[in-house]
């Protein structure tokens, strides 16, 4: 099943998610939707709250990328917890499904350390550095409630204003269906 995606504005977007409970819902069916919904989209990564639902989870797939070291990168993660974050803060130009059309560069430290739950229930500690971990924090920042331009400058975000005033209201082109925040 394809979700519509939730665009900026939407309240979902800026609320910390809640752990799931095991047994609650179907993880595997929602991943697999979640997968279907990116590809749709042409992501890399979609967290839970991008379709409307407050949870901690989120998928990634750095194939599309078409980098070598990306085209394995296929992960579930549930309830995840950010261990560590360190070494040097690179700056890399990002996009988010959920604000169509607006790229800019972030930094972000270029390692991390995630503990989480696979779609099996399995517990996973893993480290990553890079494009890798730079996917990751990206979509771990939606289930904390933050977008990609709450890390930009206040000078930026005025720059911005326009465009994404036109997103919370549906003015905006997409290859994908999106769900407008209700007014």
């Amino acid at each position: 099943m394809v979700y519509p995606i939730v665009v900026y504005g939407d309240p979902v977007l800026k609320k910390k998610a809640v752990d799931i409970e095991k047994g609650s819902i179907d993880v595997k069916a929602l991943a697999e939707d979640m997968f279907e919904t990116m590809y749709g989209a042409s992501g890399v990564g979609l967290a839970a709250p991008q379709i409307g639902k407050s949870i901690r989870m989120f998928v990634i797939d750095g194939a599309p990328l078409e980098e070598e070291e990306l085209m394995d990168f296929k992960k579930v993660f549930i309830n995840p917890r950010v261990v560590t974050e360190e070494g040097n803060p690179f700056v890399y130009e990002e996009g988010c499904l959920s604000i169509p059309h607006i790229r800019e560069d972030i930094e972000r430290p270029e390692e991390l350390t995630i503990r989480y739950f696979d779609e099996n229930w399995e517990e996973h500690e893993e480290s990553f550095d890079g494009i890798k971990a730079r996917i990751i924090q990206h979509e771990y920042d939606h289930i904390e409630g933050i977008l990609f331009t709450d890390r930009l400058t206040p000078f930026k975000k005025r720059l911005l204003k326009g465009k994404l005033t036109n997103i919370s209201k549906g003015k905006v082109k997409t290859d994908y269906r999106i769900a407008v925040p209700r007014r």
